[in-house]
């Protein structure tokens, strides 16, 4: 008998609210997460670590407060046409900036990486003046459109894009302190969850204490264009598209230390980034400071080729990100620690369409893998099962980890 093929939508029951915030959450939030970001500089003006080692993994963090606020002001204030959404022609003509010539300094696309530790940065207290101008600039065109269309996904396009904008920049911030060993107010961080979220029934994946198995399925991957249950999407999430998914068995949680310790002990692999053999046992480095190691917890801080190389020695393998995505939205399987690997290369889903900022996905598709999940320092509005994050292969700074299928 052929085997049971099960098409699930995953779009039944599955509206995110902060992809669909209105106008005044929105307010709050854009408020929030700058009050977060200014609190981690904070962190390196008192830890006096504003100049940074000059590394691909790190930026100045004074160009980095400049850069949200300028990205926040070219999208907003300064885009004469911010009301059309995805539809934005990105070549606009910029209005004035509340900064001279902020365009020259931080520009991510045009001021090449290496040279951000050599531009005449304006000082602390200008950035902060900035980052304050443009953040009332973009607050009070939000109480316009709250005001006439806030239910407009066009109309609010922008203003998502540019919260989820800084959200990201912010968790950049916290894991170059934790490379620093900068302390940082837990505060700061996401509020600790695992999230799960289900919407088939309970004969679609059986759960057992450390496996889930999924049934073979057409599952729907990618938001549809202009679903009015998607809200915001970026880029690369859209061009829904069904995949088959043959049965496959995943680990109900993300694999522990106790387990990768034990593939260290036997293979001699290196023990990872932040983790050393002491006197009384393993310990990791947390913002600077030596702690024991909780065996039970997430192992964290790995790469793509640690993954894999676990995989290699356990008989497993890493989930493709359909099967990442298909697990998370259709069963109990918790998700929310850390970021987590999967096999699958960042590539575009079919009819890609970049959207007005270019640069956000489409220079990145085939050159790393694809990441699934959160983590403690992912923003509120950045959780969510179909966001794709993407990394080059060996970065282990990043909180990241995975979870193993069988073969």
């Amino acid at each position: 008998m052929a085997a049971q093929i099960m098409h699930v939508d995953m779009h039944i029951d599955s509206i995110d609210p902060w992809r669909n915030a209105d106008a005044p959450r929105l307010a709050n939030a854009l408020r929030e997460v700058r009050s977060r970001t200014l609190g981690v500089f904070e962190a390196y003006v008192q830890a006096g670590m504003l100049q940074v080692p000059q590394t691909s993994e790190m930026n100045p963090p004074l160009w980095e407060l400049g850069h949200v606020g300028w990205f926040q002001e070219l999208w907003t204030s300064r885009n004469p046409a911010r009301d059309d959404g995805v539809r934005c022609d990105p070549t606009f003509t910029r209005l004035p900036s509340a900064m001279d010539a902020s365009d020259s300094l931080y520009d991510s696309s045009a001021v090449a990486h290496d040279s951000r530790w050599h531009l005449p940065l304006p000082s602390v207290e200008v950035t902060k003046g900035y980052l304050t101008a443009t953040l009332q600039k973009t607050l009070t065109l939000l109480e316009t459109v709250a005001q006439n269309d806030s239910s407009r996904d066009d109309a609010l396009y922008f203003y998502r894009l540019v919260l989820l904008h800084e959200a990201m920049h912010l968790e950049a911030a916290i894991y170059m302190a934790q490379a620093l060993g900068v302390a940082v107010d837990v505060m700061l961080f996401s509020s600790p969850q695992n999230t799960t979220k289900s919407i088939a029934s309970q004969d679609y994946f059986t759960p057992t204490s450390s496996q889930i198995s999924i049934k073979n399925t057409i599952w729907t991957q990618g938001s549809p264009e202009g679903s009015p249950r998607t809200g915001f999407a970026f880029d690369n999430e859209l061009g829904a598209h069904a995949v088959d998914i043959a049965a496959f068995d995943i680990d109900s949680q993300a694999v522990r230390w106790r387990s990768y310790l034990q593939f260290v002990q036997a293979t001699g692999h290196a023990l990872p980034r932040y983790v050393r053999q002491g006197d009384s046992g393993y310990e990791h480095q947390h913002f600077g400071v030596w702690q024991a190691l909780d065996m039970q917890a997430a192992a964290v801080h790995l790469s793509w080729h640690d993954a894999q190389a676990y995989c290699a020695w356990a008989g497993r393998r890493l989930p493709t990100e359909a099967e990442w995505e298909c697990a998370a939205l259709t069963s109990n399987m918790a998700w929310g620690e850390l970021w987590e690997w999967t096999s699958s290369m960042f590539e575009p889903y079919p009819g890609f369409v970049a959207h007005p900022y270019h640069d956000y996905s489409e220079p990145w598709f085939g050159s790393r893998p694809v990441l699934r999940g959160a983590c403690l320092a992912t923003q509120p509005m950045m959780r969510s099962a179909k966001y794709r994050n993407y990394f080059m292969a060996d970065r282990t700074d990043i909180f990241a980890g995975f979870r193993t299928c069988a073969l």
